[in-house]
């Protein structure tokens, strides 16, 4: 599998990142099959968050593998904070008990990469500048980023940061294409012409920050999966058409359409399937044409202007 380089900057990581969400929900054995499967595959990229499982998927993870130096060497890790008991922190005092917290569930002595959760407008950047400051220099996080944040909150908080933003974690899939739309549909006066993240995608490219989709199979806000849904009768056909003439799955193409991106945005398989991630692993070996991107966006019920 290729690698890319977070932010230009930051750690060299699979194309492909395996999601921690639901780790949980699985027994140990279950759990070290899983993240054995994704390394396999090339995967050495995890995607965590405080919250998953009230802290459970990160305890579960490093429990159910061992954790060692020499494994902990093989991985690259990132987790989230800033969501908790009904409202968003970005705080400094709770940032660094989160990140804390963090390293003792996880095993190890530093996160690669910590993420701020969803934006929280009480924001003070210069106290989230102290926070990243501290663990920088105590060795605790080596690099910072952020999740769901349109260009305004990352330009506000980047303001005050001694360090560049190398992430922004965003939900992105074939059926949940907000970030593109209204660079499309650019002058034009219809729903989807309306720009809602302020140029997202185009900021994030322009300031070398890597792009991160987060549910890359589902549609609406975990409304379900595309594929093989009634709601998408048009985008699983185009779908089966394209992995019938490539041998691989549905699954695979749809995780194709997004690594195809010249912003080389980088998807988060949630599944905890083996079989499931070891098809949709299959993306990385094949690159879609430009024909083929834009039916399978036509497909999914998007207009051309």
């Amino acid at each position: 599998m290729k690698q890319i380089r977070l932010g230009g900057t930051g750690p060299a990581v699979s194309e492909i990142a395996l999601g921690c969400m639901r780790l949980c929900n699985l027994d140990s054995k279950e759990a070290e099959a899983l993240i054995r499967t994704a390394m396999e595959q090339g995967i050495n990229f995890f995607d965590h968050a405080d919250i998953y499982g009230k802290g459970g998927s990160e305890s579960l993870f490093a429990s159910a593998v061992g954790m060692t130096p020499s494994l902990r060497e093989e991985m690259v890790l990132q987790t989230k904070c800033a969501i908790h008991d009904g409202m968003y922190d970005f705080s400094k005092k709770h940032i660094l008990q989160s990140v804390d917290g963090s390293l003792k569930r996880l095993q190890t002595d530093y996160i690669d990469v910590l993420l701020l959760h969803r934006p929280d407008t009480l924001m003070e950047p210069e106290e989230v500048a102290e926070a990243f400051a501290a663990l920088r220099q105590s060795g605790k996080v080596h690099y910072f980023g952020v999740s769901n944040q349109n260009a305004a909150q990352m330009a506000l908080l980047q303001s005050a940061l001694g360090e560049k933003l190398i992430v922004n974690q965003l939900q992105f899939s074939l059926a949940h294409t907000g970030i593109i739309d209204a660079g499309v549909h650019v002058n034009m006066k219809d729903e989807a012409g309306i720009m809602r993240d302020g140029g997202i995608l185009e900021y994030c490219r322009l300031n070398g920050i890597t792009i991160q989709a987060w549910s890359p199979l589902q549609y609406g806000f975990f409304g379900g999966i595309f594929l093989d849904s009634p709601a998408y009768p048009e985008l699983n056909s185009a779908l089966e058409k394209i992995a019938r003439e490539k041998q691989v799955s549905k699954s695979a193409v749809a995780i194709s359409w997004i690594l195809r991106h010249p912003a080389k945005i980088q998807p988060v398989l949630g599944t905890t399937s083996r079989a499931h991630l070891t098809e949709m692993c299959r993306a990385a070996d094949f690159t879609l044409t430009r024909a083929e991107w834009y039916a399978l966006y036509r497909a999914a019920g998007n207009r051309l202007p």
